[in-house]
C-alpha cells in the first residue's frame, strides 16, 4: 500500500481545501507523483485536485462503498509516490446509521487506509485555547494516527508564539503556521465552491497556494509523517451501464463521480461527451444518454433554446434509454423555474416541474430500491447515492423509479421518475449494492 495522509479539520470553512491544493502542487513541484483523494460524497473538489496534482482524484466513501469498492478506489494510486486525501466537514462528522462499511466520516477513511491525520485549525480569535481543540481531536479515537496540526489564519508573530506554546503543552506537533490572508479563499456559490473550469485563473491561484504553503509549513516533516496502511483487496470499479455512453459535459452538467467514469472506461465502454450548452446533440449511435448533475438552473434559458440538443435527446429517447441525475433529471422534465421566477421549457420527456425560485435545501445519503429497471440495474436492485441541491419539486406526476430512504432509513419523497425509456433521480449514484 502506498503511503499517504489525510488533510482534515474540526469543521467546514477552516481553509483545508486551499491547504490541500497548495500541498498537492508543492509536492508535485518537488518531483513526487501525488495521488489525490476526497473523503465523502463530493464531485467539485476532485476537479480542483486534478488541476493541482495533474492526476485524477477519486472519492472514498465509507458509508456507500463496501470493502471491495474501497479497494478498487485505493488501487487507482498505482504508480504514485504519496497519497493525499482531503476530508469533508469535520474529521469525525458522519451519519447516525452505518452504511455498507461505516458512518461516512473522514476519520473512518483515514483508519481504513492507515493514513495519519493533519488537522487544519482556524486559530482566529484564540491562542492557547486552540490546543484544547487539537488535543480533543487527537484523543477522541486513540486508534486514529494523528500527525499534527497546521495553524491557519495566524494574526501576528505574537499570536503564533502563544498558539505554539499551547500546542507544545498539549503535546501536539505543529507542522505549519499560515498567516492570515484574505486572498486565499476560493469563490463559492450555492452548492459550495464554484467549479474548477469556472475559476477565472485557477493555475495562478494554485501556484500561489503552493508558494504560500512552501513558505509557511514544514514540507519535509509532512512528507515524513505519511504512512502506508494495510493492503486492501483490489476490485474492479463499477461496470458501465452501456457500451457507448453519450455523456453531457459542460458547465451545466459536470457532477459525475470519477470512480464511475474510470470504471466505465476500464471495462471497455466508450464515453462520448457532448455539450448541451453548445447546442450539441448526443451521439446518434450511443446506446445510452446520461445527463449528470450540475447547474442547469443557472443556464436554463440557454438549455431551453438549445434546439439541436433537445431534438437529439428526444429522438434518442424514442428507442434507447436516457437517464438524468439531479440537474440532468430537472432537464428531462417539462419545466424548470429559475431564481427570478421565469419558467423555461425543458425536454418534456418526464412530467417533472422544478423551481429554483422556491429554494429548499436537500442534503444527505440516499439508499434506493428500484421499482423498475434503470440503465445498468434491474428492478429490485439497491443503489447507494447522495443528494445535494436547493431545488423544489412543484409537480412529479410520473411513476416513481424507486423507494428512496435517507441514511437512517427514513423515506424520502424524491423518488425519481420513469416514463418509457427515460429515468431520472435527484440523487447522484455512487454504487450499487452487491446482491
Amino acid at each position: 500500500m502506498i503511503k499517504g495522509l489525510m488533510i482534515s479539520a474540526p469543521a467546514s470553512g477552516t481553509g483545508k481545501t486551499t491547504v490541500m491544493l497548495g500541498l498537492l502542487r508543492a509536492l508535485r513541484d518537488d518531483g513526487l507523483v501525488v495521488q489525490p483523494y476526497k473523503s465523502g460524497p463530493d464531485y467539485i473538489d476532485p476537479a480542483f485536485h486534478l488541476a493541482a496534482a495533474g492526476r485524477a482524484s477519486f472519492n472514498f466513501d465509507t458509508w456507500a462503498m463496501d470493502g471491495t469498492l474501497l479497494g478498487g478506489v485505493a488501487a487507482q494510486s498505482q504508480g504514485a509516490d504519496i497519497c493525499v486525501a482531503e476530508g469533508s466537514m469535520g474529521l469525525f462528522d458522519g451519519v447516525a446509521t452505518r452504511g455498507q462499511t461505516g458512518f461516512g466520516s473522514s476519520a473512518e477513511t483515514a483508519l481504513t487506509m492507515g493514513w495519519p491525520v493533519i488537522l487544519v485549525i482556524d486559530v482566529g480569535g484564540q491562542a492557547q485555547s486552540a490546543a484544547a481543540t487539537a488535543l480533543g481531536f487527537k484523543s477522541y479515537n486513540p486508534d486514529l494516527p494523528f500527525a499534527g496540526v497546521i495553524l491557519n489564519r495566524v494574526a501576528s508573530p505574537r499570536h503564533e508564539r502563544l498558539t505554539r506554546l499551547g500546542m507544545e503543552r498539549a503535546g501536539v506537533k505543529v507542522l505549519g503556521c499560515l498567516p492570515r490572508r484574505g486572498d486565499l479563499k476560493l469563490p463559492e456559490r450555492h452548492l459550495g465552491l464554484i467549479q474548477a473550469v469556472e475559476h477565472p485563473d485557477l493555475e495562478a491561484a494554485i501556484a500561489g497556494y503552493a508558494d504560500f504553503l512552501r513558505e509557511n509549513v514544514d514540507l519535509e516533516a509532512i512528507k515524513a509523517v505519511a504512512q502506508a496502511g494495510p493492503a486492501l483487496d483490489a476490485h474492479p470499479l463499477p461496470k458501465p451501464p452501456a457500451q457507448k455512453i453519450a455523456l453531457a459535459r459542460d458547465a451545466a452538467f459536470s457532477f459525475t463521480y470519477p470512480h464511475l467514469l474510470e470504471g466505465w472506461r476500464a471495462a471497455g465502454a466508450e464515453i462520448a461527451p457532448f455539450s448541451p450548452l453548445a447546442d450539441e446533440a448526443p451521439a446518434g449511435d450511443a446506446n445510452l444518454v446520461w445527463l449528470p448533475g450540475g447547474y442547469p438552473e443557472l443556464h436554463a434559458g440557454t438549455i431551453a433554446t438549445a434546439s439541436t440538443f433537445m431534438a437529439g435527446l428526444r429522438k434518442h429517447a424514442e428507442t434507447k434509454p436516457v437517464h438524468g441525475e439531479c440537474g440532468g433529471y430537472m432537464t428531462l422534465g417539462s419545466t424548470l423555474i429559475d431564481k427570478d421566477g421565469v419558467a423555461h421549457e425543458m425536454a418534456g420527456l418526464l412530467g417533472l416541474v422544478t423551481s429554483y425560485e422556491k429554494r429548499k435545501f436537500h442534503l444527505g445519503y440516499r439508499r434506493a430500491v428500484l421499482d423498475a429497471p434503470m440503465p445498468g440495474f434491474d428492478a429490485g436492485a439497491a443503489l447507494r447515492g447522495h443528494e445535494f441541491h436547493y431545488t423544489t419539486i412543484l409537480d412529479e406526476p410520473d411513476a416513481p423509479l424507486a423507494q428512496v430512504a435517507d441514511a437512517d432509513g427514513n423515506p424520502v419523497p424524491e423518488t425519481g421518475s420513469r416514463v418509457g425509456n427515460v429515468t431520472g433521480t435527484f440523487f447522484h449514484l455512487i454504487t450499487g449494492e452487491a446482491p
